[in-house]
């Protein structure tokens, strides 16, 4: 029998980035790009800083789900205000190893929780609607390229 240990850092194989989202400037809308260079302070040309909220990541999975409690048959991601979107790993598992695409390697730091900009972005519920499906924060331990498709791994 295996032990826990060999049990988590067991996954089925590696996600990959289904979508990448900048904005330019604070509140702006989100911007869908096809790569992104990522540096301390997060993805290039998105208004973010450098620390425990550099990138924001969401999985594709809870994207059904979320659409699904306000009623909608889907949710454009850029909707969510979250920079990537992986889908095919958990994240939530991948928290005690971090994260790896390509060169970069990303240190989860937090759950994202929704901010109110929900309840007007995806109607009443919203906000309630993100909650448990909101993401993860990340902080940038080492940047590099990334492109739609990518693969995701734990990074150690």
């Amino acid at each position: 029998m295996r032990s826990l240990a060999e049990l988590r850092r067991s996954f089925p194989g590696p996600g990959r980035i289904d979508w990448i989202g900048v904005r330019p400037e604070r509140l702006a809308p989100l911007e869908s790009v096809a790569e992104g260079v990522v540096a301390e302070t997060g993805l290039v040309g998105d208004h973010s800083r450098a620390g425990k909220r550099a990138l924001t990541l969401i999985q594709a999975e809870h994207l059904p789900a979320i659409a699904s409690l306000i009623g909608r048959e889907v949710l454009a991601p850029e909707l969510l205000r979250r920079n990537i979107v992986v889908s095919g790993i958990n994240l939530t598992a991948l928290r005690e190893f971090g994260i790896r695409i390509g060169s970069v390697v990303l240190e989860i730091t937090a759950p994202c929780a929704p901010c109110s900009r929900m309840e007007r972005d995806l109607g009443p519920g919203g906000y309630n609607a993100m909650r448990g499906h909101g993401g993860w924060c990340a902080r940038v331990e080492q940047g590099g390229l990334l492109r739609l498709g990518d693969p995701v791994h734990p990074a150690r």
